[in-house]
């Protein structure tokens, strides 16, 4: 069994190359995989591997970095390694929105525990925003959410300006830092009442019972477990390798679906050249597996 951590802190990082050096140490020391992203703002990460080492990588980050907790975190298992490998990135923000933080974020606390949630979202003035992108929508969300349909999440300012200052807005997303930076720019902004799901959508499918969910769906999570349900169980959906696209059993019906070759999304869009290519790699894949070993471009588990 592994542990999949999620986590978030905004925090001032000097010398980028040199922590990012640091960091991947710890990473391969301590064998975790998945990715980390550092700017001069914050970090931002989610990594698996066994609870013990899990724990160590994560006290020597704070070490490192010099803060004692994160802004937040989520905990979930797996039974296989969700990732290929352990990456650390530097980016000139922990969420690209163009809108970079000097300072650690100073606002009112503006989060709402998952046992309060429905309430808030089931009010009629209450306009509920899904600010992750369109394809993570389509996977689930709660009802009565809207998404901006932007693919790039430096577009979602221009989303956010076109709604009044004193409607109240609930906003969600996977793990809370999209809605954590998003309701930095409101409050700049002068909206004044503002609310976000605490610990994201899979604390809620954490601690919310399934019988009194608002939840419609699967959670999608960028990793090789794809999807997640209620109690964060591993969901259904799988991963077109034509495209990357989460696609549901419903998609593998359609007659524009192949394995490893194409989905009802990439189908119309893939040359012939591409879809060659791709049936060869599935070829080498199914080889692979009749003599029980795995293929280097195996993605599923």
């Amino acid at each position: 069994m592994f542990e999949v951590f999620g986590f978030y802190r905004f925090i001032k990082i000097p010398y980028l190359k040199k922590n990012k050096k640091l960091i991947s140490e710890i990473l391969i020391k301590k064998n975790i995989r998945g990715t980390v992203i550092i700017s001069k703002e914050g970090i931002n990460g989610t990594i698996s591997g066994k609870g013990l080492d899990i724990k160590t990588t994560i006290d020597k980050l704070k070490k490192v970095l010099k803060f004692k907790n994160f802004n937040s975190t989520n905990k979930t298992k797996s039974l296989f390694q969700p990732f290929h490998k352990p990456k650390v990135k530097i980016k000139s923000e922990v969420v690209p929105m163009n809108l970079k933080l000097n300072k650690m974020i100073q606002k009112k606390d503006s989060h709402v525990e998952p046992n309060k949630w429905n309430k808030l979202i089931k009010d009629k003035k209450t306009i509920v925003i899904d600010v992750r992108k369109p394809f993570e929508y389509d996977v689930g969300t709660f009802k009565g959410s809207v998404n901006p349909r932007v693919d790039n999440f430096r577009d979602f300012p221009k989303y956010l300006r076109k709604l009044k200052k004193n409607q109240p807005i609930a906003m969600f997303c996977t793990g809370g830092i999209r809605c954590e930076k998003a309701s930095v720019y409101l409050e700049k902004k002068g909206f004044s009442n503002v609310y976000q799901l605490k610990g994201g959508i899979l604390n809620y499918l954490k601690k919310t019972d399934q019988r009194k969910s608002l939840w419609k769906g699967e959670c999608f999570v960028f990793d090789n477990r794809v999807s997640l349900k209620h109690g964060l169980k591993s969901g259904s959906y799988s991963i077109c390798s034509g495209c990357r696209k989460p696609i549901s059993s419903k998609n593998k019906n359609s007659e524009k679906y192949e394995e490893g070759v194409s989905c009802p999304n990439c189908h119309d869009k893939l040359t012939d050249q591409q879809k060659t290519r791709f049936r060869m790699r599935q070829k080498q894949i199914n080889l692979a597996k009749k003599v029980g070993k795995r293929h280097i471009f195996q993605k599923e588990y």
